[in-house]
């Protein structure tokens, strides 16, 4: 089947290659013509503009957009709105808003456009274990284009059939599913992805209380020093708390224990203050996923004003100096 590519970062282009390594055929266009180069030199057709890119694709044409979320998705969308033509299908796998979708989808619609939403997870690992996608949008061009998710997922693979699903007929099993109508896709995506603020938090903490123990203001006898790396190892075999996150940072204390070439600030794609929001529309209490959304904007400065306060207060009602003050 053959696969139109806007955007060929490190998801872009590796859903690209995972395509062309199944069969299928990828027309590719970036505005970052090395990109464009590389994958040529693997296989698929290059395009130097967006009017030779449409004229290279077969009709009915899908277009997959792989781009940042906001301004210049939402101008390339714009720009293929008046480039296709009715029967088409517009793709978007980044990470746009829900809301975003559903109002692309409607003036899309008017065209005769069809229009999907996939919320893909997966990272610079999909191109050899798979994306798993969570797809809004026109029903019909989901069907159309099942063998292109299909591809794309990871499959079935070694995972445990869960008990009490059987004779259920669902694509989930092999990670892939069409959620509902356009918007859904990107909206469970969108609290996946908040839901992993509260797991690398989680994680986090943990594994900063288990460094902490080492130091001076804990009785010597009561002071352990643990090998992080050999712990999240032992936990990956068989405990209740493993999961790919905690492979991913398995893997980074195994490469540098003491994580010294990370500064710790933390940046948040978007996804996680919009989980937020929708929690706060609905009313639904959403205390870890908020408190580690936070603790990413507290990471990004070396003391808050708030602290500051607080230093001030606790020296007002109890003398407490804060360390090198006289």
């Amino acid at each position: 089947m053959q696969l139109g590519m806007i955007g060929l970062g490190r998801m872009g282009g590796n859903i690209v290659r995972r395509l062309m390594r199944n069969g299928h055929t990828c027309v590719v266009y970036d505005t970052n013509a090395a990109s464009v180069a590389q994958l040529a030199s693997e296989g698929a057709t290059p395009s130097q503009d967006m009017a030779s890119f449409i004229s290279q694709l077969q009709k009915p044409r899908a277009v997959w957009v792989m781009l940042p979320a906001g301004a210049i998705t939402e101008a390339t969308v714009n720009t293929l709105s008046g480039l296709l033509e009715a029967g088409d299908t517009i793709i978007d796998g980044g990470n746009s808003n829900y809301q975003d979708d559903v109002r692309r989808a409607k003036a899309l619609a008017e065209k005769g456009i069809r229009y999907i939403d996939v919320g893909t997870s997966g990272g610079v690992w999909g191109l050899d274990r798979g994306y798993c996608m969570m797809i809004g949008g026109d029903k019909a061009a989901f069907d159309h284009l099942d063998p292109i998710f299909k591809t794309l997922a990871p499959g079935v693979g070694t995972i445990e059939k869960t008990p009490g699903r059987e004779g259920r007929k669902s694509t989930a099993e092999d990670g892939y599913l069409y959620t509902g109508p356009a918007g859904s896709g990107h909206f469970v995506k969108m609290v996946h992805n908040g839901i992993e603020y509260g797991l690398m938090q989680a994680y986090g903490e943990g594994l900063d209380i288990l460094k902490g123990v080492n130091q001076e203001s804990i009785p010597a006898e009561r002071r352990y020093d643990l090998n992080l790396a050999d712990i999240t190892e032992l936990w990956r075999r068989g405990s209740v708390v493993s999961s790919w996150l905690l492979d991913l940072t398995a893997i980074s204390l195994a490469e540098d224990p003491e994580l010294k070439s990370y500064s710790g600030y933390v940046e948040d794609s978007g996804e996680g203050r919009w989980t937020i929001q929708a929690a706060i529309e609905e009313a639904v209490p959403a205390d870890v996923l908020t408190a580690a959304l936070y603790t990413r904007f507290r990471s990004r400065k070396e003391h808050t004003f708030a602290e500051k306060v607080l230093s001030a207060m606790r020296k007002q009602f109890g003398g407490h100096k804060e360390p090198g003050k006289a």
